[in-house]
């Protein structure tokens, strides 16, 4: 794909890439995608489709702001305003926010303690991995970003935990 690109589709090749097949084939790149970044866009529009289906799928979903009076930043700032993109103005804000780092920058590895001392509800937490523990949402998340300071657990793109 590095090389020679890719076509993705779902459709055979004598098909015309008709407006309507755009929406159906930018479900499959939104799947494929670590993110979706939304750079321009209108009131409506293919991009705000496919960052909905983004968000749909538990995608990192990206915008950068326009400003307020041009019609082709709207979308872009209401995915900013109601919360369905985190805003980033360049480069360096994308990599941060994915957890991406640079091979030149790359972060000492924390040291695994081997006898962390956890909590009750830690401890749950880690044992049903809040599928089966019947905490409230609020807890879990705030459960979550203790064991990621502890080192337990890394957070994924897409929102997705991982036991280290």
């Amino acid at each position: 794909m590095l090389q020679g690109g890719a076509l993705v589709t779902e459709f055979r090749h004598d098909e015309k890439p008709d407006a309507p097949n755009f929406v159906k084939r930018n479900r499959i790149i939104a799947g494929l995608a670590d993110a979706t970044i939304v750079v321009e866009s209108g009131e409506q529009g293919g991009a705000l489709i496919t960052a909905d289906i983004a968000n749909s799928y538990n995608r990192d979903v990206f915008a950068f702001p326009g400003r307020v009076n041009d019609r082709y930043s709207t979308g872009c700032n209401r995915l900013i305003k109601t919360n369905r993109a985190a805003m980033i103005e360049k480069l360096e804000d994308l990599e941060y926010l994915m957890g991406w780092q640079r091979s030149e920058e790359k972060k000492p590895t924390l040291q695994k303690t081997l006898f962390v001392e956890l909590d009750a509800d830690e401890r749950l937490l880690i044992d049903y991995l809040a599928l089966k523990s019947n905490l409230p949402v609020s807890k879990v998340s705030a459960m979550l970003l203790s064991l990621e300071f502890k080192g337990i657990v890394k957070c994924l793109p897409g929102k997705v935990y991982q036991k280290t």
